[in-house]
């Protein structure tokens, strides 16, 4: 189906992600894999490449693009090849929107230059052991200091992917005491440099996908950080935090129908070329039906993808679309990449084959950045039930 969401810009990028991919990470990907994430100068090969400072403005050394399409492209073209780019996407996706709309123009300057040229990696802390989807439940603490000089950071973060190799960490923390009766209250973010006394990463947490991925534990003991590096507004992150959650499941409504579209371009050239019974398994009817149905399911998700992804550059995706987005094609991404792997037989089983690290990677995606049951509670919510 022929698209009309990307430009020749778009494209032209696509080709030059396409060769980075071909040439800089499928040779090199099962020893990532094994690492439990790149080398840390692959990140800067990605700054080189200009990928991290697409959407950062030119006095910052960016291309000063706007909107999300540049790295919807990205997204298509790992998954593709059956690959990611480590925790880049929380970098760019996650971490980059927070720090334009809420950096002072400081902050910029000391860390967008860093950010585009892949010197300092960050990641986001939000998730906590006894705190998921529930933000307003957050316990970390950090209490300014008796001088108003630093704050004094106390507490544990989990499931934080790029944590191993961060470089600053976007911590949401609770500056102002616990109140029952206002729960998202009193929760402010600060940027923690790694380097700081205090703070350290715990265990590399060990996933059933996105091997690529450093996932960590992290903890704060006594950590300063000084006042500068608050971001924002004190006692305002939750309001932040659901600001950027549109972006963060627009990413993930993206990566998910880019993982089903590579499935099903696997398991067509997969059944052409396996051979049971005497002939190609792309011979029998079953095969041709459920690939079928694979492909009318990946058009359905690419129609909703390239809607959310215009409404968003107009600055018209709500959260209630994203949410539905969100929902739909990790639903449907599940469904097509399961068929796909099946018609694999044993080898859509082995970890050589790209349809098996889709399937793992894929999974997540109905978990992270709000689980499908919180999905539709804000869609069911959206129809005033």
């Amino acid at each position: 189906m022929r698209r009309s969401v990307y430009t020749e810009d778009h494209e032209a990028f696509r080709e030059t992600i396409r060769d980075f991919i071909a040439r800089e990470v499928v040779p090199v990907y099962e020893s990532w894999e094994e690492a439990g994430h790149p080398p840390r100068d692959f990140y800067r090969k990605l700054g080189e490449l200009g990928v991290f400072g697409i959407e950062v403005p030119e006095e910052y050394g960016g291309a000063g693009e706007t909107g999300f399409k540049y790295q919807a492209v990205i997204y298509e073209e790992t998954a593709r090849a059956g690959v990611t780019f480590g925790s880049s996407g929380v970098h760019t996706g996650l971490v980059l929107p927070y720090l334009m709309e809420y950096a002072t123009e400081e902050q910029k300057r000391r860390w967008l230059p860093g950010f585009v040229s892949g010197d300092v990696m960050t990641a986001i802390a939000m998730t906590e052991p006894g705190a998921g989807s529930d933000l307003a439940g957050i316990a970390t603490t950090a209490k300014l200091s008796t001088d108003g000089t630093h704050y004094v950071l106390n507490g544990a973060k989990t499931f934080i992917t790029g944590g191993v190799l961060a470089d600053l960490v976007l911590v949401v923390c609770r500056t102002a005491p616990y109140d029952p009766a206002d729960r998202r209250a009193g929760l402010s973010i600060l940027c923690v440099d790694t380097a700081s006394e205090g703070y350290a990463v715990g265990r590399k947490l060990q996933k059933i996908g996105l091997r690529t991925s450093d996932t960590a534990e992290l903890s704060f003991s006594d950590v300063k950080v000084p006042v500068e590096n608050l971001l924002g507004e004190e006692g305002r992150a939750f309001s932040y935090l659901t600001h950027n959650l549109v972006q963060e499941r627009l990413a993930i409504a993206v990566g998910a129908y880019a993982s089903a579209a590579a499935a099903v371009r696997f398991a067509v050239q997969y059944v052409k070329e396996r051979k049971v019974f005497g002939k190609a398994v792309a011979e029998f009817q079953n095969t041709k039906f459920s690939l079928a149905d694979c492909q009318a399911q990946v058009l359905a998700q690419q129609a909703m993808v390239d809607q959310a992804l215009e409404l968003y550059q107009h600055g018209e995706l709500t959260v209630a679309d994203a949410a539905a987005a969100k929902l739909f094609c990790t639903e449907s991404a599940s469904e097509v990449i399961d068929k796909c792997l099946q018609l694999h037989g044993g080898y859509g089983y082995i970890l050589e084959y790209p349809i098996a690290r889709l399937y793992t990677d894929n999974r997540v995606f109905r978990i992270y950045g709000g689980t499908s049951e919180v999905m539709r509670t804000i869609i069911a919510k959206s129809l005033g039930l």
